[in-house]
């Protein structure tokens, strides 16, 4: 088809650049219908952010660059912003364009509440899944709570006084027990700060983590991992060592052993190590692989249980919904305002959720639902993932980067999150900006000048996670002052242009 943007280059006057805009529009309409039929097919309801993300998708199809330019020329948006306004932003554009031109506008210009519709869908949709906007910020803080929370209220609350918009229940680890405590915790805190706090409980997924390990020495894990050395891991028994591989680990998913194949990447621990499956066969106990390192950090990485192993290579086969996953739903519809859905890679498996819910029993409360962007069919399925989520109530999505980075590289995740966040605001779908926000103020004390201009980004996102560490309360208070600032600056991608006080 042809691209009308590759004769805006060309155009000379305003008349030329009008008619290049309006075949844009045009493409656009035309461009996004079958997206439309795609999305409104599960029930015919049309749906106004729905159709903004068809319009979105259709635009971006086109190499806008030499357009934006002889905009920003007559001093005209550059389209850059219109993420949220798709047709109002080319509407408005073309009414100036008209007036330049000296000529009729062709459509209306759209007033301010069509202009800033989709603005006021991304406010509702926040507010319906993660609780009121804070007083002097737009963009909530998550933060995920220890198992040590559970016979702790005043830190929960110290959490609450703190600046804690959401507190999330990882429910790889704990109990039911330790989890309602945790919850009602949040509730109390929420009652005594006088400001409701959300509660997101995270199901476990099938998540590949290693098992037990060697070498180990008094119970440590002795020697690190360095380029060039090789890993055994196991699918049954114990781990083993020897001339062939001198560390070995079991996995949490023993079958995932057999699906790997020579040349496959490996990476363990969120990308810091990255490795290459070099054989598969049986060993003494059953199916086994080879690893060959390639990159580790400068003094190598400790090989340790209950560390994440990602697979960018392999066809997994797994269920986003294990057994584990299905017995923990009857508590997190009791104690959840949110449930966080791991490993979601197709919108099938939404409707799996659903099924095991409804089998379970809904509560009374809508139960939010918060898809954990973790794995590359799940960016490439994400539009369609949104329109199926469309229809069953509150909905967010987590930008996992740690796992995000071990699927697709680091390098790609630079802009993939970009990416995601663009789509996100699109659909008028809440982000969450998560993994290692300010991890070393967290864990240490003091945070690095890296994570803190990373922080100041994360503002463009409706929420931001914090893990857990032991200086959690500290990490708090400054991410809520810095967000705070940067409200002052940045309006998603639109600079709001605060005075500035320092010249």
């Amino acid at each position: 088809m042809h691209d009308p943007i590759s004769t805006g280059e060309a155009a000379s006057d305003d008349a030329a650049l009008f008619q290049t805009l309006l075949s844009l529009r045009a493409a656009v309409i035309e461009e996004a219908a079958p997206l439309k039929e795609r999305f409104f097919r599960e029930d015919g309801r049309e749906d106004a952010a729905l159709e903004n993300l068809a319009h979105y998708l259709a635009l971006r199809r086109h190499e806008l660059r030499p357009l934006q330019r002889q905009l920003m020329r007559r001093g005209l948006s550059s389209l850059g912003r219109l993420e949220s306004r798709v047709l109002p932003t080319l509407d408005a554009v073309l009414v100036a364009l008209a007036a330049l031109a000296g000529r009729p506008a062709p459509y209306p210009a759209p007033d301010v509440a069509n202009f800033f519709a989709g603005e006021a869908r991304l406010d509702a949709a926040s507010l319906a899944s993660l609780g009121p906007e804070p007083a002097d910020r737009p963009t909530r803080i998550m933060v995920t709570l220890p198992g040590e929370a559970a016979g702790a209220p005043d830190f929960v609350l110290e959490l609450a006084r703190a600046g804690m918009d959401v507190a999330r229940i990882n429910c790889a680890h704990d109990d039911a027990e330790a989890w309602r405590a945790m919850a009602g915790h949040v509730r109390a805190a929420g009652e005594a700060v006088g400001r409701p706090i959300a509660v997101l409980m995270d199901i476990a997924g099938p998540k590949i983590r290693t098992g037990a390990v060697l070498p180990m020495k008094k119970g440590k894990p002795e020697g690190r991992l360095l380029p060039g050395d090789t890993l055994r891991l196991v699918a049954k028994g114990k781990p083993h060592v020897d001339e062939t591989a001198r560390f070995s680990a079991a996995v949490s998913l023993p079958e995932i052993v057999t699906r790997l194949a020579v040349g496959h990447r490996v990476r363990y621990d969120d990308g810091k190590v990255e490795a290459v499956v070099e054989s598969v066969g049986e060993g003494e106990n059953g199916a086994e692989a080879i690893l060959r390192i390639l990159h580790t950090r400068p003094d190598g990485t400790k090989l340790k249980p209950e560390k994440g192993i990602n697979l960018p290579d392999t066809a997994l086969g797994l269920s986003p919904l294990t057994a584990k996953d299905d017995a923990d739903l009857a508590t997190i519809i009791e104690c959840a305002d949110l449930i966080g859905y791991s490993f979601v890679s197709r919108p099938e498996d939404l409707d799996l959720l659903d099924a095991a819910l409804d089998k379970h029993g809904r509560g009374a409360r809508p139960l939010g639902l918060m898809a954990k962007i973790e794995r590359p069919e799940a960016v490439t399925n994400l539009p369609d993932l949104i329109a199926r989520a469309a229809r069953r109530g509150p909905f967010s999505v987590m930008i996992a980067r740690g796992d995000l980075a071990a699927e697709i590289g680091f390098e790609r995740l630079a802009e993939m999150q970009e990416e995601l966040l663009w789509i996100c605001e699109a659909a008028a779908v809440p982000a969450i900006w998560a993994t290692q926000v300010l991890e070393d103020l967290v864990r240490d004390g003091i945070p690095s000048r890296g994570e803190m201009t990373d922080a100041a980004m994360a503002a463009r996102a409706e929420c931001v996670m914090l893990n857990k560490g032991p200086a959690v309360r500290e990490a708090i208070e400054l991410l809520d002052r810095l967000l705070s600032r940067m409200s002052d600056h940045l309006d998603k991608k639109t600079p709001t242009l605060r005075a500035l006080k320092s010249w």
